[in-house]
């Protein structure tokens, strides 16, 4: 059964770190079975307060979207991922 991860970007504090975060992330789903369904797009908030952007992503199953988070745990990018935004991730 297919998973997903979903990225809530709250605000933004320092664009540049955004930046350089996004410029790279790619790398990060490298050797994972990874589709980006959905990144920074029109958003139709049902309820509560709307987030600056949304990213969706999906993995054939579970265990390959913990294994792409455990390797994203241990990227280069991590420190970068939070820097410069407020971010919720769910899975």
């Amino acid at each position: 059964m297919s998973a997903y991860v979903v990225f809530f970007k709250e605000s933004t504090h320092d664009q540049a770190e955004v930046d350089a975060y996004l410029a790279s992330v790619r790398d990060t789903f490298e050797g994972h079975p990874a589709k980006i369904l959905a990144a920074y797009g029109e958003q139709q908030v049902l309820e509560g307060a709307a987030p600056e952007g949304v990213v969706v992503i999906e993995f054939p199953t579970a265990a390959d979207a913990r294994s792409c988070g455990r390797a994203s745990l241990q990227g280069r990018n991590l420190p970068r991922r939070s820097r410069g935004r407020d971010l919720r991730v769910g899975r």
